[in-house]
């Protein structure tokens, strides 16, 4: 209906002739080049760029307050979820706003795509030269020092002053390229003859799915209903590898047949090349581990092309594609984050609605906290003696945060795990009772490094040191939330599995469920996240901003779930 309308108005200014003339006004301006980045060049004012136009969403207040309702077990609404035109409907720009930017488009004979089924986001391609005149920017060529990457930004822009209200922001303009894979700080070649662990007795120097099994109680039957599915995220390239599955699958899951596999969805023309060389460690490392976990469960690689430096339109793209699936999977598994500071709020708080939408359709979103304890999601020396750095989209309310642990029996806080309190989302009603229990006790600790009325993070936890995949052909060993993130998604797809043999819906957003309930978790007691030169957060009885509510116990969660 969005793109019809637009496509009206434009050939109503076609009749016009000249746009008219708007009044500017400043949205946003960068002091200096970002680190990392330097100019180069002036582009051809013919250059075309492709625009992303985030427009004000209508209600999001009213879809947390929907989400909430169909998420918290109390509620008469729980596992109630909306259909995709329903979630759409809390986020669909007002008439005002349609008409507002439809008019402005229009005068510039602009015809733009909505990127969304709700129309709040809009794609357009206009060339340098008129991209300058109507957002008053001055667009250049910036090169990445470390990679040699170029990208056509601004240091400032503006949009036109009766939009207001209207626009949240427009993209690319000042928010640079910047990426920070969730990938394994380590990762180590083992060799080659090295003997498959088979009991948990031995998980302490190399995690296998057996160990995961032995310590977390899951089951080795296959699942039964096609229907179930879980989705992998894939971005920067990173290609799961067949041959390299069929491998790890012969050698650690011998009872699950060699074929047993995943398909793939491409996004923005992403794509699974399966040259040998050109394998991901990250992707073999969620692919092996959810099709070794969530034993016989529909596995779909979602593979997100573009700009492999440009993370914020390759998230976008993601969500956005998720959003447009009559059908997406019960549950996603992310092991890709950014620092919260790298993108501005306007950039973060639709993000986050959108995965609210995702959440309240019974999606539930798993996304790596980072491993850089407080540190961030890849570590900064930026925060020595300064604030302490949380990670997005762990911070977002609506998705379940993915924290780490090591060593067996008891299980401690693994030192990499990222956690902590954001500085964007205030916490929620569900965590706010844990959160303050934590916070009473370390009392002055950390004081002034971190937001405590901020959106507290990881929820949950699992291993996530020595994780044996086999990649390139060859055993190896990688650590990082990266690992413990599909292994929880595994566990709550084999649960949504059994819910839909017995004809229920699926767990959906699990934070309300799992706060209400943490003893059906394992809590972990010992450890501590260090960064930004101190010793972090510490793991204590109940909720802590490094392992979450606990580990995960399959029984009591699938009790918990009504089997």
């Amino acid at each position: 209906m969005i793109a019809a309308t637009i496509f009206i108005a434009s050939l109503y200014a076609l009749s016009l002739g000249k746009p008219l003339s708007h009044p500017l006004q400043r949205r946003d301006v960068l002091e200096d080049i970002p680190n990392g980045f330097k100019w180069s060049s002036t582009p051809s004012p013919s250059t075309v760029l492709q625009m992303r136009l985030a427009l004000v969403q209508s209600d999001p207040a009213g879809l947390e307050r929907a989400l909430y309702d169909v998420s918290t077990p109390s509620s008469p609404s729980y596992g109630n979820y909306l259909t995709r035109e329903e979630a759409a409907a809390f986020v669909a720009p007002t008439s005002e706003t349609q008409q507002a930017v439809n008019a402005w488009l229009a005068e510039h004979n602009i015809t733009a795509t909505p990127l969304t089924p709700a129309g709040d986001s809009l794609s357009f391609d206009v060339p340098v030269s008129m991209a300058n005149e109507i957002f008053g920017a001055n667009f250049s060529v910036y090169t990445h020092e470390a990679t040699g990457n170029q990208a056509i930004r601004t240091l400032g822009y503006s949009i036109p002053a009766d939009l207001e209200g209207h626009v949240d922001f427009v993209h690319p303009t000042t928010v640079f390229p910047v990426y920070k894979i969730g990938r394994s700080p380590a990762v180590t070649m083992l060799a080659a003859n090295l003997t498959p662990e088979a009991v948990p007795s031995s998980c302490a120097t190399s995690i296998t799915p057996a160990c995961l099994q032995g310590l977390y109680g899951i089951p080795t039957t296959p699942a039964t209903q096609p229907s179930n599915k879980i989705g992998v995220a894939g971005f920067i390239e990173q290609y799961a590898n067949e041959a390299d599955l069929m491998q790890f699958l012969e050698r650690y899951r011998p009872d699950v047949p060699p074929s047993s596999g995943f398909s793939v969805a491409s996004i923005a023309g992403g794509q699974n090349l399966q040259t040998p060389g050109l394998a991901g460690e990250e992707a073999n490392l969620d692919i092996q581990y959810t099709v070794g976990i969530a034993t016989n469960v529909s596995n779909i690689f979602l593979t997100v092309g573009g700009d492999p430096l440009d993370g914020f339109t390759a998230f976008m793209n993601f969500v956005e594609f998720l959003l447009s699936e009559l059908d997406p999977p019960q549950v996603v598994s992310v092991s890709y984050g950014f620092d919260e500071v790298v993108w501005p709020q306007s950039y973060a708080f639709p993000m986050c609605t959108s995965l609210g939408q995702l959440a309240l359709r019974g999606v539930s979103i798993l996304y790596a906290s980072g491993d850089a304890g407080v540190s961030g999601f890849q570590g900064s020396i930026n925060c020595i003696n300064s604030a302490f750095i949380p990670t997005f989209p762990s911070t977002c309310p609506y998705v379940t945060s993915v924290g780490g642990t090591t060593g067996i029996i008891p299980e401690t806080a693994a030192t990499l795990s990222s956690g902590g309190f954001s500085n964007y989302f205030a916490f929620p009603d569900y965590q706010a009772s844990a959160v303050s229990s934590y916070l009473s006790s370390i009392g002055s600790l950390n004081t002034g490094k971190f937001q405590p009325a901020g959106r507290a993070f990881p929820d949950i936890s699992a291993q996530a040191e020595r994780y044996q995949i086999a990649w390139r052909g060859e055993i190896y060993q990688v650590s990082g939330t990266s690992a413990s993130t599909p292994v929880v998604a595994s566990i709550i797809a084999l649960i949504n599995d059994e819910l839909a043999a017995a004809g229920k819906p699926p767990l959906g957003f699990l934070n309300p469920l799992l706060y209400a309930n943490p003893s059906v978790l394992t809590d972990i007691t010992s450890g501590s996240n260090p960064g930004c030169g101190t010793n972090g957060f510490p793991a204590l009885p109940g909720w802590d901003p490094v392992t979450g509510l606990g580990t995960p116990n399959f029984s009591s969660l699938r009790t918990l779930a009504g089997l």
